[in-house]
């Protein structure tokens, strides 16, 4: 039977020949994960389980980054609970201030993600690893608790979602335009449990941070996970990375899909997400006048090298708008790092921008820039739900890093063009 990579990938670790949509089965994990949001509910409920020891020290990742550093007492004692389960039970991948960064940035930057692995993480976002040809996806933090338990999950096959992007990106276009195009087009229920597989021309084009971006937002479609083949820019970086080659699978080019969606992007612009959906696009020449209190660049889906370059390069020479503040979050304390070596750092703070350590921040209203009542944020983030960033009366736009950067320097939403 002819097969996608995902579901290539779902039957190796359910020991089969082959899998078909709709069919229940019990699968072995490569790696579950878990941070400071969910994983004290999965410990709760791994200790009522009553076994001694965790399936494997090494493959259980706890990544606290949602609250980090800890805003008040409550995130501190989510922390401690982490912290003292991690020591407990010998769990050796257990990253805090000093050695962390978010979850989704930090998994692939440090290896920990090879083609073929199958990963579970109680975080939605968790289906960014599809990018290096993984079958990753988010789960509750029950599973995550059995999985930390035995290994293993159990999965509903999904029906498998095919999209094909031709063309190459206009200027200012980036990897995130095509995922917010794609949403904007299907919906947020328009993959609903099914799988999204990117390929084309065009994707054929993106660096691994594009794809991992990508891969990231599979969730706000509905999907169950995204993935993209393994090329030879999969390869390099897993090299560069130090993750190991893993298990590489193709789709047969027979396999079924239960639908195939194709699209020119070489006439697409800049997409805009507006209030309260990522599904509510508009490319960026159709936003009229729209006055920005805040602007965020970071997040998982955009806080990686790459996104720090693309901002320092609107950024330079320029000023914040005076009515706007800017905050720049670098996902990892490596892109910090490397951000200071390349002068961004001093970019940033001297258009006017406050630069963060690594956290999730403002992106799920933690802290670090949470909105008023009535106030406005333009964001490289995921998802502009109502409240999502603070007040129920405030407003997310979603965008890529270069409007990101034009707005907090115009004030309002803008095209790096207007410049």
């Amino acid at each position: 039977m002819a097969q996608t990579i995902s579901q290539k990938i779902l039957a190796k670790h359910a020991g089969l020949k082959s899998v078909e949509p709709g069919q229940l089965i019990s699968c072995k994990v490569d790696l579950v994960l878990g941070n400071d949001i969910t994983a004290p509910p999965a410990i709760k409920e791994f200790e009522k389980i009553g076994v001694s020891k965790v399936f494997d020290k090494k493959k259980i990742y706890l990544v606290p980054d949602h609250f980090t550093p800890a805003k008040d007492i409550k995130s501190a004692e989510q922390v401690k609970m982490m912290r003292h389960f991690a020591q407990k039970y010998g769990i050796v991948n257990f990253f805090e201030i000093g050695c962390m960064g978010v979850e989704h940035a930090l998994l692939p930057e440090m290896g920990a993600i090879k083609p073929g692995d199958l990963i579970i993480g109680a975080d939605s976002h968790t289906c960014t690893y599809g990018a290096l040809g993984a079958f990753s996806t988010g789960v509750g933090s029950t599973d995550m608790a059995a999985g930390m338990a035995t290994g293993e999950v159990w999965f509903k096959v999904p029906e498998q979602l095919k999209f094909v992007y031709h063309g190459k990106l206009p200027k200012w276009v980036e990897a995130k335009d095509l995922i917010l195009y794609t949403i904007g087009q299907i919906g947020v229920d328009g993959a609903r449990y099914m799988s999204m597989e990117f390929t084309g021309p065009a994707i054929d084009t993106l660096s691994v941070e594009g794809r991992l971006t990508m891969a990231n937002m599979a969730i706000e479609a509905g999907g169950k996970n995204g993935i993209f083949a393994v090329d030879a820019k999969t390869e390099a970086y897993l090299k560069k990375v130090k993750a190991g080659k893993g298990l590489v699978y193709r789709s047969d080019a027979d396999a079924e899909y239960k639908e195939i969606y194709e699209w020119d992007i070489s006439k697409i612009e800049p997409q805009v997400s507006f209030p309260h959906l990522p599904s509510n696009t508009k490319p960026v020449s159709q936003c009229g006048s729209v006055k920005i209190d805040q602007s965020v660049i970071g997040s998982c889906t955009n806080g990686r090298i790459e996104d720090m370059r693309v901002a320092a390069k609107i950024l330079k020479g320029k000023k914040v708008n005076k009515a706007v503040r800017l905050i720049i979050l670098p996902a990892t304390q490596k892109i910090e790092l490397q951000m200071m070596k390349e002068g961004l750092t001093e970019i940033f703070i001297k258009a006017g921008a406050a630069v963060s350590t690594p956290t999730c921040g403002p992106c799920l209203g933690g802290h670090m820039g949470i909105l008023a009542e009535g106030e406005r944020s333009i964001a490289t983030t995921n998802r502009n739900f109502v409240g999502r960033m603070g007040h129920p009366k405030s407003e997310v736009y979603l965008s890529n890093v270069a409007v990101a950067a034009a707005s907090a320097v115009a004030g309002r939403i803008v095209s790096p063009a207007a410049l």
